[in-house]
């Protein structure tokens, strides 16, 4: 039997469920391997996809014997049939953060049984990544970093933001990636003091600070980097907060490991920026995997420990309003003894010239 649904259906004996609807696309995704339209049901008898027209080949040639799910086409399924899946059943678990109201009202006229909350149980288990998933989002790492130095050397005068995400995304593409993780960051300028910015029309002039935030999705799994680079001088101001941002990186990076609690850390960090008078505009940082955002996220509101395997991008930021920003972001690998980074363009002061 599939493993990850093996492990599922073992979790749902100890929370007392008879079986569970999966309609999350990313979970349904981790647990079976598919990226088509569809919801995974795991009832007491068997595992079932229920998918339409459309996807039943694709479906079909993914999933092997071993797997162990039955395909059902949509169209089919009467009301008999929806009933007869958890016939006999009283307790099943459903996603409720993912599943709206009118979705969870469908859900009670047709299958006729107890929806009860998992609070997030498929997440839970995706923060310790596999050795194949992490396989993944190091090739991912790679490729961004290859993308990063390929763009920093290949701006020329008169280039638009827009322009710079479009050459960063097409070498992505052209060298392996599924496609980007997020909308790609470039953003010169003032238009820097907005953490996520969207590219413009606006072109890149001697004197500007450029912020990036990029990264590319490799069969699925995510890789996330942020570097600030300088075209043809370093403005003071922008150096003192650079080394501020980096310090704060350096520090997390270092604390961070297997068994560390997240919000010991990072109440010291948001310490040190009230100290110096600056304003937090998003979390230290995120899990990083199937999903570009996903748990654990680093705040101090969330009290839990790191956990070996982990994947996580540590992003701090400091941001002027209507002046400038500077974030510093990598995906990082937790281990028993530390962070291991994952992308590993320079961090260096990065001056370049317009040719």
């Amino acid at each position: 039997m599939n493993v990850k649904i093996k492990w599922l259906r073992n979790q749902l004996v100890s929370l007392k469920l008879e079986g569970m609807i999966v309609s999350n696309p990313i979970n349904v995704k981790y647990l079976t391997g598919l990226s088509e339209e569809g919801m995974l049901i795991i009832a007491p008898k068997e595992n079932i996809f229920v998918t339409d027209s459309r996807y039943i080949e694709s479906v079909n040639q993914k999933l092997t014997i071993d797997d162990e799910i039955v395909v059902y086409d949509i169209r089919n399924l009467s009301k008999y049939d929806y009933e007869a899946i958890f016939m006999l059943s009283e307790n099943i678990g459903f996603e409720e953060k993912y599943v709206t109201y009118e979705k969870y009202k469908k859900y009670l006229q047709a299958y006729q049984v107890n929806l009860i909350e998992t609070e997030g149980i498929v997440e839970n288990q995706r923060v310790v990544k596999e050795k194949e998933e992490l396989e993944l989002v190091k090739k991912a790492c790679e490729i961004t970093d290859n993308a990063f130095s390929y763009i920093i050397r290949n701006i020329k005068r008169g280039m638009t933001e827009k322009e710079i995400a479009f050459e960063i995304e097409k070498f992505m593409i052209s060298n392996g990636a599924d496609g980007v993780a997020f909308e790609s960051v470039v953003a010169s300028g003032k238009n820097s003091s907005m953490p996520h910015a969207v590219p413009t029309d606006r072109k890149i002039i001697p004197g500007d600070i450029i912020q990036f935030d990029i990264g590319c999705r490799y069969k699925g799994y995510c890789s996330d980097m942020s570097r600030v680079i300088f075209v043809e001088e370093m403005d003071e101001e922008y150096r003192k907060i650079y080394d501020f941002v980096l310090e704060q990186q350096k520090i997390i990076a270092t604390s961070l490991k297997d068994g560390v609690n997240i919000k010991n850390v990072i109440k010291d960090r948001e310490t040190e920026y009230k100290l110096k008078n600056y304003e937090i505009l998003h979390a230290f940082g995120h899990g990083v995997g199937l999903e570009i955002h996903e748990a654990p996220f680093l705040k101090s509101q969330i009290d839990c420990n790191l956990k070996e395997n982990s994947i996580i991008a540590i992003e701090p930021g400091v941001y002027v309003p209507k002046s400038f920003g500077i974030r510093i972001e990598d995906t990082f690998h937790v281990t028993k003894n530390g962070c291991v980074s994952l992308t590993n363009s320079t961090k260096d002061y990065t001056i370049i010239k317009l040719v």
